[in-house]
């Protein structure tokens, strides 16, 4: 090849260098748009006017700011009592989750115990056959007798297959050598699993520890099922989700009641639904961003073998 055909080559990927990267820009910055995109305008929606927002059109700025969908909302004295259980029931709920999932996938990762196979095989079967709403409802309702109770929230949630599948593959990964030393120098099974290998899952555990929290503060259908005449039991979602639905009445009495429609012309379902999705949203997004990195290492490390 000749030193023309050489420097010619080298010109094309000279420009192929310049290119990829412009291109790559542009390309996830896009993506960052529309994914973004929704979480702006509602957050724009629910900062609007209510009368205003009913026409539309609103972007990425409130066209008409207002406070007020914050302030029925927040006007309510039951929503604080809800934030208080809605918070609560997460943070025991993501911690005894933690503790016994992760003790049971620890004994079902070692290889000397004989019935780990058929235990995990039973459990993942679990997954797969769900006796459904009704036996469900009996077993928490009537034999456990946890039905208006603050436990109905803590007591069903305390173990999840997925995350044991999750956290003893995780394990599963780790060396041997670590629980042979340890064994060797006199340590057991509890010691072991808390001073050695609790401390190397943090990943794994924060992970999960995410799930389980997102999942109970998200929940509302619990409170409908167990709690739903306990007031002082509602969640916060439960709560919102009521309130959604008595502004959508409001909005409905107000398209044939001047009166209604006085009281309703500076909140609307549109503002309301766009507020209460900013206040259900805030804590976990301020949550998120201290476990990220755990997130991302426990994926993609739990996901090694299976």
């Amino acid at each position: 090849m000749t030193s023309a055909a050489v420097k010619q080559v080298q010109r094309k990927r000279m420009h192929r260098d310049r290119v990829f990267p412009i291109v790559n820009t542009i390309l996830l910055c896009l993506l960052m748009f529309v994914t973004l995109y929704p979480v702006i305008n509602t957050v724009a929606y629910s900062f609007n006017d209510g009368t205003d927002a009913v026409r539309g059109g609103i972007g990425l700025w409130p066209r008409v700011f207002s406070l007020k969908s914050y302030e029925a909302i927040m006007a309510d004295k039951a929503v604080y009592q809800a934030a208080w259980i809605s918070a609560s029931k997460t943070v025991l709920i993501t911690l005894l989750n933690l503790f016994w999932t992760g003790m049971l996938a620890f004994a079902l990762s070692r290889k000397e115990y004989v019935l780990r196979k058929f235990i995990t095989t039973v459990m993942v079967l679990t997954m797969y056959i769900n006796a459904g709403l009704i036996p469900t409802y009996l077993l928490i309702s009537k034999t456990l007798g946890l039905s208006k109770s603050y436990w109905v929230y803590i007591i069903p949630s305390m173990f999840s297959c997925f995350n044991m599948i999750v956290i003893r593959t995780y394990i599963a990964g780790l060396p041997d050598a670590l629980v042979e030393s340890a064994r060797i120098d006199g340590a057991g099974d509890i010691r072991v699993y808390w001073q050695i290998i609790f401390p190397l899952c943090t990943p794994v555990l924060a992970t999960v520890a995410l799930f389980v929290a997102v999942g109970s503060w998200n929940s509302w259908f619990d409170t409908h099922l167990y709690c739903a005449g306990q007031k002082q039991l509602h969640s916060l979602q439960y709560l919102l989700k009521m309130k959604l639905a008595t502004t959508q009445a409001s909005a409905n009495a107000a398209k044939t009641s001047a009166d209604a429609l006085k009281t309703t012309t500076l909140t609307t379902p549109i503002t309301i639904r766009a507020a209460i999705t900013v206040i259900s949203t805030v804590p976990i997004l301020v949550v998120y961003p201290f476990l990220q990195k755990y997130f991302v290492t426990g994926m993609a490390l739990g996901s090694v073998k299976g």
